[in-house]
């Protein structure tokens, strides 16, 4: 494949994080996060390359050490898809995608996933995830983004309320078996145009009231493409979720792979 018709995975790390300072770095079943997240995005096969866009050096020297990509970004950037955006800037590619480092569970069969929706539909510069919700208690996590899609599976909005409200269901924890509701999953997939004018583009009201920076996307009049998956995400926000991420390890027979 040649180089303009690239597919990337860029993975933002940074060291710091008011709850767990470090993280990339954190000991998962004897590596280091940000090496599971690499390993597993890599197993993607569409994928051309992997890199890992950091502003701290001890990241950057853990994944060289590992044998993986990474370059050094300022730690003035602003977010993360800044970060990609920063790493992506000199590089010719068709696709980027912006790969969680905290999650060292991602599934590649996602991330192939949302290559083949956005190289399947030219008039969305970028794409998503997103799971059908199938417990009531889901529908209370507002730490989780959820997304309402249109008969074409384009995101008509992003909220951290329960959308929609279901007004003739007066029982909410019956809300699951009368729609289809959607949590949203935070990965994305962007044409490589598209991403560098996406970050150039000012912070929208939605965004900022929602802190759903994809807001921005659509408050702008941009499609967003949403696949439907049957992952469950496995994030590490504070360090006591390494002991879950381990648990379930165990159970998907994964060992120090």
């Amino acid at each position: 494949m040649g180089e303009a018709n690239g597919i990337y995975a860029v993975i933002p790390a940074r060291w710091a994080s008011s709850r767990f300072p470090g993280k990339p770095l954190a000991l998962i079943a004897g590596k280091p996060m940000i090496q599971w997240v690499y390993e597993r995005t890599r197993r993607a096969k569409t994928l051309d390359q992997v890199i890992v866009g950091t502003d701290d050096e001890r990241i950057y020297n853990a994944v060289l050490s590992f044998g993986g990509n990474a370059e050094m970004t300022p730690s003035s950037i602003p977010s993360g898809t800044d970060r990609v955006a920063f790493v992506m800037r000199d590089k010719q590619a068709e696709i980027v995608i912006n790969v969680q480092g905290d999650e060292p569970l991602i599934d590649p069969a996602s991330i192939e996933l949302l290559i083949h929706i956005l190289r399947n539909d030219a008039s969305a510069p970028m794409a998503t995830l997103a799971r059908k919700s199938t417990q009531p208690q889901e529908l209370e996590n507002f730490d989780t983004a959820r997304v309402v899609i249109d008969k074409n599976f384009y995101a008509l909005y992003f909220s951290r309320s329960v959308i929609p409200y279901l007004r003739d269901v007066a029982d909410r924890k019956a809300w699951v078996d009368h729609f289809p509701f959607y949590d949203h999953i935070g990965i994305y997939a962007y044409r490589k145009d598209f991403l560098m004018a996406f970050t150039q583009l000012a912070q929208s009201s939605l965004e900022m009231a929602e802190k759903l920076e994809q807001l921005r996307a659509l408050e702008n009049g941009y499609k967003i493409k949403v696949g439907i998956c049957d992952v469950t995400p496995v994030c590490v926000d504070k360090p006591e979720h390494i002991t879950l991420v381990e648990r379930k390890m165990e159970e998907m027979g994964i060992h120090g792979e």
